[in-house]
C-alpha cells in the first residue's frame, strides 16, 4: 500500500453547502478539531479530491470551513468493527482478572458506527432502564488494505491510520451474558473521529496518550504502552483464517477508569458529555448523550 498523501484527514459537511460531504486536511497542523468546533472556532480545511479516506486523492487547492464533522468512514465502508476486550494491564487489575494469554475479540456491526458531536449519541431504552450506560475510551486502527493470515512483522503495512473511539456499553446486559456483542452493538454505540491521523504521522502508536473525561472530569488517563497485546500482535491475531477488508475499524481496548469499576459507579445519562482525547495528532472525540425515545 502506497504511503498516504496526508497526515490528518477529516470528513465533514462544509458551511458553504449543507448538501455536500467533503474530505480534507485541517489547514492547521496543531488544531484539535473536536475541541475547536466545540468552542465555536472556525476550522479551515484544505479539500482533497477523493470522497473516502480509503482513496483520499490529492489536494485540490480549494479551502472550506467545517460546519459539521463526521466520522472518518461512512458506515457503508466499515463492514464490521472488530473490538478487543481487556487489553490494558491497569484495566485488568481494576476489574480483578488475570492478564489474558490471547486477545479477546468481539464485534460491533456497521450500524454501531456514529459521528462525533454535534451528532447526538443515543442511550438505548434498555440502558436507561438499568442506568448502566458506560464509556470506554479507545484508540481505533483503520485498515487501508485487505489482508489475511498476516505476520506480526508485516501487520503494520496494512494500517491506514488511527482515530479515537468510544466503545459505549450497557453493563447490565454485558454481565448477564458470556458474550458481549449484544451489550455493545446498539445503534450508534461506536462513535469515532473526528481526525484520522496517518501512520506516517504516528509511526509508533505505543507512544500515544489517551484520556477520557465526563463533563470535564478526567476518569481515564493512560499511555498506549500499557497495552497487553501490541497493535501488530492484535492485527496478526485477528487475521488468522479471517479476511480483514479495507475499511475495517479495530478498537484496541480501554484503560482503567471505566464507570463500572468506580465506587460509587459512574454511568452515562441524558445530557452527559464524554471526551476521548488522544495525543499527539488525533485530538478529541466529543460526544453528547441523549436518551433514545
Amino acid at each position: 500500500m502506497a504511503a498516504p498523501s496526508f497526515k490528518r484527514l477529516v470528513r465533514f459537511v462544509p458551511k458553504s453547502d449543507a448538501s455536500k460531504v467533503l474530505l480534507g486536511e485541517p489547514e492547521s497542523e496543531s488544531v484539535d478539531v473536536g475541541e475547536a468546533l466545540w468552542n465555536g472556532q472556525e476550522v479551515t480545511v484544505n479539500v482533497f479530491s477523493g470522497t473516502s479516506v480509503l482513496a483520499a486523492g490529492s489536494v485540490t487547492g480549494q479551502k472550506e470551513v467545517i460546519d459539521r464533522v463526521l466520522s472518518p468512514l461512512d458506515s457503508s465502508e466499515v463492514g464490521t468493527i472488530r473490538c478487543i476486550g481487556l487489553n490494558y494491564v491497569q484495566h485488568a487489575q481494576e476489574v480483578k482478572v488475570a492478564l489474558p494469554e490471547v486477545p479477546t475479540l468481539f464485534m460491533k456491526p456497521s450500524t454501531a458506527l456514529a459521528d462525533p458531536w454535534p451528532a447526538k449519541t443515543a442511550l438505548p431504552k434498555l440502558t436507561q432502564k438499568d442506568d448502566c450506560g458506560d464509556y470506554e475510551s479507545e484508540l481505533a486502527v483503520i485498515i487501508g488494505k485487505t489482508f489475511k493470515n498476516v505476520s506480526e512483522e508485516d501487520a503494520m503495512d496494512y494500517v491506514l491510520g488511527y482515530t479515537a473511539a468510544n466503545d459505549v456499553s450497557s453493563r447490565a446486559a454485558q454481565f448477564a451474558q458470556s458474550q458481549w456483542c449484544f451489550s455493545k452493538s446498539f445503534d450508534g454505540s461506536c462513535p469515532i473521529g473526528p481526525v484520522l491521523a496517518s501512520k506516517s504521522a504516528i509511526p509508533d502508536p505505543s507512544k500515544l496518550k489517551l484520556q477520557g473525561s465526563k463533563n470535564g472530569e478526567v476518569l481515564q488517563s493512560c499511555g498506549l504502552d500499557d497495552l497487553i497485546f501490541s497493535i501488530p500482535k492484535l492485527l496478526s491475531f485477528i487475521s488468522q483464517g479471517s479476511t480483514i477488508p479495507a475499511g475495517t475499524v479495530i478498537i484496541t481496548g480501554t484503560p482503567a477508569g471505566v464507570g463500572v469499576g468506580k465506587t460509587p459507579k459512574v454511568t452515562l445519562r441524558d445530557g452527559d458529555r464524554f471526551d476521548v482525547k488522544i495525543t499527539p495528532h488525533i485530538g478529541t472525540l466529543i460526544n453528547v448523550f441523549e436518551n433514545e425515545v
